[in-house]
């Protein structure tokens, strides 16, 4: 007797999952036999799990061919502003489930799966995360790729393809050992070579300044191969192009370039140029100033502008030839967004090919590439600013460092003309900072090389137009911009929370997955007892299913009525996991004093990944998996109280833990999150907000109601007061009882008995040098938690508020998000039109 469905799987089979019809089930079986008999030569006798997997890969992938072909042509033929989004990092996760979604296919799938014999979900436990990024800024552009195709803009998504992404964290004895990501291991079904448009990239060599121009001579070449993946939007039949650059040695690298004796070392040598592509760095919000990294920002960036100039060079319907030689008109068919100052090198580098391949006068070349460009800043913090070392400038990329200099030459001629007098401008408004060391600061490279400059929450954008970048904005106020962050719901309500889509569909229709703002429908229903109870109810099934794969994976059991208490995010100081640690132990020393009261149980879960080099986050997570340890084998506590640190928190396990969340905290020092969008993501799918008046939350408390947030603790205006006057750590630590208890315990030894010292570093930090200032909120976070504690014990009202938030999060859809961009920064018009399905394909020269 097959078992029966649950609610949540008979819900996941009606509308919003795409009709499984009969004729999409046969084609789709067919398809998938084919693929695994002739793609993947092996038959039902000796397939594995991986290999079915790959045949499903093909399968569906199958789909999207025609459409992205289609969509090529569609673009050559009308000739649109092509908008080129340049980033270091694009944190894809999985493909295939998105592009069933994307595509309407799930429910087909699902059927020709069953009928195969096949459980869909092992299938796509299989996948491999593509995890190349390392967090909020990577993920943001995935985001921004799948919106731009839903919206029917020509966008291309350009960055690195690495052949090791993100690191696979272990915890070993409560500490974070890193592993290799070998993603591609296995192959990627999703990705097609095209090594027809393979790009020299130039490094090293010198200038020659000769009668008929500038030459840069003597250069190292690598060769950057792209591999293609596609795109989907959603059911509007648009596939766009994920272009990812890999590094590859010329056949004759090293052989005349090094004049090595031995024809073996040379072969090997060229590992040295294919290194570019090999690996992430793993930093988030720091910045590290090695060789590899800035020949990484400058690779992606050559590569990226000769295929620009190639496709714009050749985009003519009717005509595979150069038809344009004028490149005046780039700016009114290109759009380059620099996702961050990493891939800033396109500033100089289009300079360059417009000056010394293109002959253009400078005024004409600094003309259209401050037209054509646009910089999206994402950090306040000093750490993460990148500022490169003119002598690595000046041997690896010669050319460059001139024509930065002369960039730096004529921008302060401009503001000594505007400031007469005013030295100390200049050196702040410098694109050069002197020091021990002179370096090259990228982010005023793009201020000043950009037509926009935008922040990515509006209270970030007021923070770096009053303080980071003060000086730029009284001479430009024009170029500074805000652009909110948002997610793209496919991804983070209809494929990884399909119970609570559907109930939202049943009640206010489908259209809401493209065109969020429709959620505020919901508010019609918010003392609907019927959406109230299915909302609980979807809340509740999140939490077994996500229980049980606690247990399965972690070996831990834990009570699926407590709240679940979540901060996933990067470990960083300023996201103040500390304060939640502090939390932590206050409620265990309360639950021991009085273990007969009648707590609100919860399980509370932390999970992130630490730089590799960050001494303070690896110690901030041995903290953690320390506290659990005491915690969950306290008999007294019981199963009030739990503590888990989620290992190898990425995309996947994301769309696991966020619909199955109660609270959501983001809890960072007022004025240090640029935006998030983990709170965007834990609001769309139901969970309240504990938080502080920082980033995004500004806004989302605007949207649903500040009283339907848990907002507590210091504004940035408090913040900076503190700055002035000065944060003393030790006035709180004397004053609150309970904050001396736990910080006490953490540095006796409590929480590490073999080792009583193992946390000096971190109680020395927030006793005397802490830039974040945990403990000056920790009153107001402690009763704010109060708060959450009593009102989850009416469980009507919570739910209510839940309601509240959901209807609150039109504004944090990656769509609104890129439709700003598109008309007020890139000068295009969203367009939601399904594009016409396939024809015969009598077009030539349209997979560019």
């Amino acid at each position: 007797m097959p078992k029966p469905l649950t609610d949540q799987e008979k819900r996941k089979q009606i509308s919003v999952r795409g009709l499984a019809g009969v004729e999409n089930v046969s084609d789709l079986k067919t398809n998938f036999n084919r693929h695994l008999h002739f793609t993947l030569v092996k038959d039902r006798n000796v397939a594995t799990k991986r290999d079915y997997y790959f045949a499903l890969a093909n399968t569906v992938r199958d789909h999207l061919v025609g459409r992205w072909i289609r969509t090529q042509q569609h673009y050559y033929e009308k000739d649109p502003k092509r908008v080129y989004y340049l980033s270091l990092e694009f944190y894809m996760g999985r493909t295939l489930q998105n592009t069933m979604v994307n595509l309407a296919l799930e429910n087909a799938c699902d059927e020709a799966t069953y009928q195969l014999g096949l459980d869909m979900e092992e299938l796509q436990d299989i996948e491999e995360d593509a995890g190349l990024g390392n967090g909020g800024l990577g993920r943001l552009a995935a985001c921004f790729l799948d919106s731009m195709a839903s919206l029917g803009l020509a966008a291309y998504g350009y960055g690195i393809r690495y052949e090791f992404g993100i690191f696979n964290q272990k915890i070993v004895n409560g500490w974070q050992v890193e592993e290799a990501d070998d993603w591609l291991r296995y192959g990627n079904p999703w990705e097609k070579a095209r090594p027809e448009y393979m790009r020299p990239v130039h490094f090293y060599g010198r200038v020659e300044h000769t009668p008929e121009g500038v030459k840069w001579v003597d250069t190292q070449v690598v060769l950057a191969l792209p591999y293609d993946t596609p795109v989907p939007g959603y059911r509007n039949n648009v596939v766009n192009t994920m272009r990812l650059w890999s590094a590859k040695a010329p056949c004759d690298f090293n052989l005349k370039d090094f004049n090595v004796g031995g024809y073996i070392q040379a072969v090997l040598d060229r590992n040295l140029a294919e290194n570019i592509s090999r690996v992430l760095y793993p930093n988030d919000n720091f910045f590290e100033g090695k060789e590899l990294r800035l020949k990484q920002e400058y690779f992606v960036v050559a590569a990226t502008l000769q295929d620009i100039v190639r496709r714009f060079k050749s985009s003519k319907f009717g005509s595979t030839e150069v038809v344009r030689v004028d490149l005046s008109t780039l700016p009114d068919k290109v759009a380059i967004q620099l996702n961050d100052t990493h891939p800033a090198m396109a500033i100089p580098e289009l300079m360059r090919i417009l000056l010394d391949t293109e002959h253009q006068t400078w005024e004409k070349a600094w003309d259209i590439v401050t037209r054509t460009c646009a910089y999206t800043n994402h950090t306040v913090l000093p750490e993460a600013l990148e500022r490169w070392p003119i002598d690595l400038f000046q041997n690896l990329l010669p050319r460059h460092l001139e024509i930065i200099f002369e960039i730096n030459r004529r921008h302060l001629e401009r503001i000594a003309n505007l400031y007469p007098g005013d030295h100390d401008r200049l050196r702040r408004m410098s694109l050069v900072e002197e020091g021990d060391q002179k370096k090259i600061n990228m982010a005023h490279l793009c201020i000043v090389g950009s037509h926009a400059v935008n922040g990515v929450a509006r209270i970030h954008s007021d923070i770096i137009k009053a303080t980071l970048f003060k000086d730029f904005y009284e001479v430009d106020p024009h170029k500074f911009q805000n652009k909110t962050n948002g997610i793209t719901p496919r991804r983070w309500l209809v494929m990884c929370n399909p119970g609570l889509a559907e109930v939202i569909a049943e009640r206010i229709g489908e259209d809401y997955i493209r065109d969020l703002d429709q959620l505020k429908n919901l508010l019609e229903f918010v003392d609907d007892d019927s959406l109230i109870r299915d909302i609980a109810k979807i809340k509740q099934e999140n939490k077994l299913k996500f229980s049980a794969y606690l247990e399965e994976h972690y070996k831990v059991k834990i009570n699926p009525n407590s709240m679940f208490d979540v901060q996933v995010k990067r470990i960083h100081e300023y996201k103040r996991q500390l304060l939640n640690c502090l939390h932590i132990i206050t409620l265990y020393n309360r639950i021991k004093k009085e273990p007969n009261k009648n707590w609100t149980p919860r399980t509370i879960m932390i999970g992130g990944k630490a730089a590799p080099g960050y001494h303070t986050a690896k110690l901030i997570i041995r903290l953690i998996t320390a506290i659990g340890d005491i915690v969950n084998h306290d008999e007294v506590v019981g199963d009030r109280l739990k503590v888990i640190f989620l290992e190898n928190y990425k995309v996947t396990l994301a769309e696991k833990i966020i619909p199955a969340s109660d609270l959501s905290e983001q809890i960072s020092t007022a004025g240090t999150e640029a935006s998030g969008t983990g709170n965007m993501k834990f609001m769309l799918n139901g969970a309240l907000t504990i938080g502080t008046m920082d980033g995004a939350n500004v806004e989302m408390a605007e949207e649903a109601g500040e009283e339907n947030l848990f907002i507590f603790g210091m504004r940035v205006d408090d913040v900076d007061a503190m700055d002035k006057s000065g944060y003393d750590a030790m006035e709180y630590y004397n004053r609150i009882p309970e904050l001396k208890q736990a910080m006490d315990q953490i540095a006796g030894g409590y929480f590490s008995p073999d080792q009583h010292d193992l946390f000096k570093d971190i109680v020395n930090m927030l006793l005397h040098h802490d830039r974040f200032k945990v403990f000056a909120d920790y009153e107001a976070y402690i009763k704010c938690q109060d708060k959450v504690s009593a009102l989850y014990k009416n469980p009507k009202e919570w739910t209510k508020m839940v309601i509240h938030n959901i209807a609150g999060c039109g504004k944090f859809s990656s769509d609104r998000t890129i439709s700003q961009y598109a008309r007020e920064i890139w000068g295009m018009e969203p367009s939601l039109e399904r594009i016409p399905r396939i024809h015969p394909l009598t077009v030539i020269g349209v997979n560019k």
